[in-house]
């Protein structure tokens, strides 16, 4: 579960069928400054951001709503040669598993990007005109979103250039493309969204994710999968490796992800890479959990996928450490199947110790939770939190990626032997080092609420991450007999679980008990992570959205129900006074503590929902107060975001590792880089690491 926050020619022309497009000779249209064949007036400016002290660069560029930025890798050189060797190794495994992330979001994209790629690199032509430039930006957002969808909201991005000057490119570069894939590419009405999350549509039918076969209906796949359901106390996560197909007979059967199945060819190189990361391993219990990992990818068994949750757990003691599957369900309308991803992380000692309290007092904050008795755990086992630095990440963690996490997200296996979170804290180092105050100065209330946010709003997202993650995924348990949250909740179970763990952070934020652990000086920082919480959910997170759009990413969503419910139940006490100045709204909180005696309301209820399994109450939640958007309040926080200039979303350039080897062959030592140049590594990664047929 997660917070958030060489050049390549081999494969393209497999993909890019015959296009039955005009013949003859084409003829540049007459066009007017603004058309695609029009030359710019001057080269776009990229957002770069300035060299920090020491010279580096944090933000390369901006594009459409995006910001690429760097991160370092602090501690590196202080790894041992063995441990270089194993973080190489996790990070090959990783990124080999890169297309099946691709293929994994649509059948389409594979195809779709190795067409764009082929432009990219063979059109020689006027690269300084409109057209050109908008086909760069597509391909880049292509790129950061894995596929022709969104990365956030999950629609699809249609190209600003047009159709005639695509055809073209293709002509120029002497590509071709089929009449199906232009469609994919230019018909709006064409594999609209990735996840659809209202039910009334359809929501296997109206999502273009691939973890469905097109003819497979919503119905026939929860019957499919209420047939296979495991009753038993330690249920495997039914779905969570395979994609759901007809065979001959009209029967629906499971493609499973392993080698020698669906997407074998691309785990067998991820399974030789976590082979070769066995010999550099840490300590026994590394290797064995690698091992179960190998195994399990061999041979698709959800079985030995819980036996590696198991043992992964239990390895706490080596610096290294990494997360690599089928993990999140985030992108199954239906909440069963996993997004291939990969983070490799090495851990910041000096910054965990100071969490170390946390997991010490978990049972303490368990039991005070405003929540039903029956809900609390009665015994807290196997929390393990750390501060981490990310060395390199793959899949659905990059571009965009997380900045915390915690697993395993099997509820029986978190209660019996514990879970682990992590802080991504060098992500969220480079997330600071490349914003900015704008967006402070411009929706906080009043000079109280930025003096609040300037001298604590960086130890208070830490500490609400933390909190979120160590205490909140791993709090509450369900009812006896109550089936797993994904089969109950359903298509609300995401953001359900998102907003109860968010819900806990909250209600302690303003607890005494984190003062007298000494993990914050005073409740101000309480009082700062909660203007900033309802400033988002409120208000900010709508830049993120287009005009008309309702809210659909489960995040976003917890963030819309948790504060727009907090908002209306307090609104005659006057906890949250909206108020408008000179046109333009702001958010004044002036209850802190009725607003936490709120948090904890909610979270009795979100808690409720989640033990009993309650789909109408989550249902009722969720739509009555976290998708919908208020059309002049959208508008008017888009006009004072786009006077700002900064992007609303925010991904990373990985580090470059360059290992070197004896003799032998073993890996004596590994050298790290920090390229700067998104589209190179882009095109690297699809020249180093396709290993997966365009169609699958």
């Amino acid at each position: 579960m997660k917070s958030t926050f060489g050049i390549w020619m081999s494969g393209w022309a497999l993909a890019a069928v015959l296009w039955t497009g005009c013949g003859g000779e084409e003829q540049k249209p007459q066009v007017s400054a603004t058309d695609d064949f029009a030359v710019m007036a001057e080269a776009p400016d990229k957002g770069a951001g300035a060299p920090d002290s020491l010279g580096f660069v944090w933000q390369t560029e901006q594009f459409a709503d995006i910001k690429v930025i760097r991160y370092q890798v602090p501690g590196w050189e202080k790894l041992t040669p063995n441990q270089q060797a194993l973080v190489y190794c996790l990070n090959q495994a990783g990124l080999s598993g890169r297309d099946i992330m691709w293929d994994q979001n649509n059948r389409y994209n594979l195809r779709i990007r190795a067409l764009l790629e082929g432009i990219y690199q063979e059109f020689k032509g006027d690269k300084s005109t409109h057209g050109w430039h908008r086909f760069e930006t597509y391909l880049k957002r292509v790129w950061f979103s894995n596929g022709i969808h969104h990365h956030y909201s999950s629609v699809k991005i249609q190209p600003e250039f047009t159709r005639a000057y695509f055809d073209f490119l293709l002509k120029e570069t002497g590509l071709t493309a089929s009449e199906e894939l232009m469609s994919v590419i230019f018909d709006p009405k064409v594999e609209p969204k990735k996840v659809e999350q209202d039910a009334s549509k359809g929501l296997v039918e109206s999502s273009s994710i691939n973890f469905y076969a097109p003819d497979v209906t919503t119905e026939e796949a929860i019957a499919y999968y209420e047939s296979i359901a495991d009753s038993s106390r330690t249920p495997v996560e039914i779905g969570l490796n395979s994609r759901l197909v007809k065979n001959a007979a009209g029967a629906i059967e499971e493609q499973p992800y392993r080698v020698g199945g669906l997407y074998g060819s691309a785990l067998e190189k991820v399974v030789y890479w976590l082979g070769e990361a066995i010999q550099y391993a840490e300590n026994p219990k590394q290797a064995t959990a690698l091992q179960n990992l190998i195994d399990y990818y061999r041979t698709g068994d959800l079985a030995l996928w819980q036996l590696y949750n198991i043992n992964w757990v239990k390895d706490t003691e080596g610096v290294v450490d990494y997360i690599n599957g089928f993990v999140e369900v985030y992108n199954d309308p239906l909440g069963y199947t996993g997004s291939y991803e990969s983070i490799v992380q090495i851990k910041d000692f000096d910054a965990s110790a100071r969490m170390e309290k946390l997991m010490a007092n978990a049972q303490w904050f368990e039991d005070g939770m405003p929540i039903l008795p029956q809900h609390r755990k009665k015994k807290v086992v196997g929390i393990t939190y750390n501060v981490v630095n990310v060395a390199g990440e793959a899949g659905d963690a990059s571009p965009s990626t997380p900045i915390g996490v915690n697993l395993p997200n099997s509820n029986w296996i978190r209660v019996v032997h514990g879970s682990k979170s992590v802080s991504l804290g060098n992500i969220v180092e480079a997330y600071d080092k490349a914003g900015g105050s704008g967006l402070l100065e411009e929706f906080a209330n009043d000079a109280e609420e930025v003096r609040l946010a300037e001298a604590h709003g960086d130890l208070a997202g830490k500490l609400h991450t933390a909190l979120h993650e160590v205490i909140g995924h791993a709090s509450g348990m369900l009812e006896p007999g109550v089936a797993e949250t994904k089969a109950t909740l359903k298509e609300y179970s995401s953001t359900i679980e998102e907003g109860r763990a968010d819900l806990v952070a909250l209600y302690y934020m303003m607890d005494p008990k984190l003062v007298e652990l000494g993990l914050m000086g005073s409740l101000d920082v309480g009082r700062a992570e909660y203007d900033s919480y309802i400033r988002n959910g409120m208000m900010l997170q709508l830049r993120r959205l287009e005009m008309g759009a309702d809210i659909e990413e489960a995040h976003m969503r917890n963030r819309a129900w948790v504060s727009q419910w907090c908002f209306e139940k307090g609104q005659a006490a006057g906890v949250i006074v909206r108020e408008v100045r000179d046109g333009k709204t702001y958010l004044d909180v002036r209850d802190y503590e009725a607003l936490r005696g709120l948090f904890g309301q909610l979270l009795q209820e979100v808690q409720r929902i989640k033990s009993q399994g309650d789909y109408a109450a989550a249902k009722a939640l969720v739509d009555g107060y976290g998708v919908k958007v208020d059309p002049k309040l959208h508008q008017e926080v888009l006009d004072r975001s786009a006077k700002l200039g900064i992007a609303p979303y925010g991904g990373f350039i990985n580090p470059w590792m360059e290992a070197t080897r004896d003799a032998s062959g073993k890996i004596t030592g590994v050298t790290l880089t920090y390229p700067d140049d998104f589209a190179g590594q882009m095109l690297r990664y699809s020249q180093d690491y396709h290993f997966l047929p365009n169609e699958n």
